[in-house]
């Protein structure tokens, strides 16, 4: 399975730069504190302590300075997903804690930082480059459990390995796109076992 954490996200200036990371920790603290729709740059200058035309140096816009904290975060919560998949050891087992782990970690963004979500939230509404990464490289992981379950001999062959990857994401979706999970709450607890059970089933040779 693939380990790389790198999300896409614009920017301006050196790569590696501590003036970069001061700035987005700066900004995290008072979207956390403020919101992230109520804040402009102009807020973020004067809190920080640098001039809007420095920031502007590093990052093109809010959007951007949004993005590389909706990616680290992201990048966390990636981390978390595929660890507690890989201490598993058969696939359906990896399948029961895909599931799982994806709904444990979207709700600890949602239930605690709501000012952070909303960050998440644009992310998803407007297709910010490191929500669609993630989304893909969640998506990977899947198809890398149905493959390995498949070569085991514990899921079918018969269905195209994409076709069901892209029907086990779409019962996935709510739980980890943060504008459906609001909606999805008070399932939220049952679900990963209900839901992972039922395709578990589908899956069986």
């Amino acid at each position: 399975m693939s380990t790389s954490t790198v999300y896409p996200v614009s920017a301006r200036g050196p790569v590696e730069h501590d003036v970069r990371e001061q700035i987005v920790s700066a900004a995290k603290e008072h979207f956390s504190r403020y919101g992230y729709e109520k804040t402009t740059v102009s807020d973020l200058a004067k809190a920080i302590g640098f001039s809007k035309a420095y920031i502007y140096k590093f990052f093109e816009s809010k959007q951007v300075i949004g993005e590389m904290i909706c990616s680290n975060c992201l990048m966390e919560m990636e981390t978390e997903i595929r660890q507690t998949v890989a201490d598993a050891e058969h696939p359906p087992e990896k399948l029961r804690r895909l599931f799982k782990a994806i709904v444990t970690t979207t709700l600890r963004l949602f239930s605690e930082d709501r000012k952070l979500y909303e960050i998440a939230t644009s992310a998803s509404s407007e297709r910010w480059q490191a929500a669609i990464a993630y989304e893909k490289r969640i998506y990977q992981l899947l198809l890398d459990i149905l493959e390995a379950g498949r070569q085991s001999g514990d899921f079918e062959r018969k269905t195209p390995l994409d076709e069901a990857g892209a029907a086990i994401f779409l019962i996935m979706r709510p739980y980890f796109n943060p504008l459906l999970l609001q909606h999805s709450l008070e399932q939220a607890e049952q679900a990963p076992a209900q839901l992972s059970s039922l395709v578990l089933r589908s899956l069986s040779p």
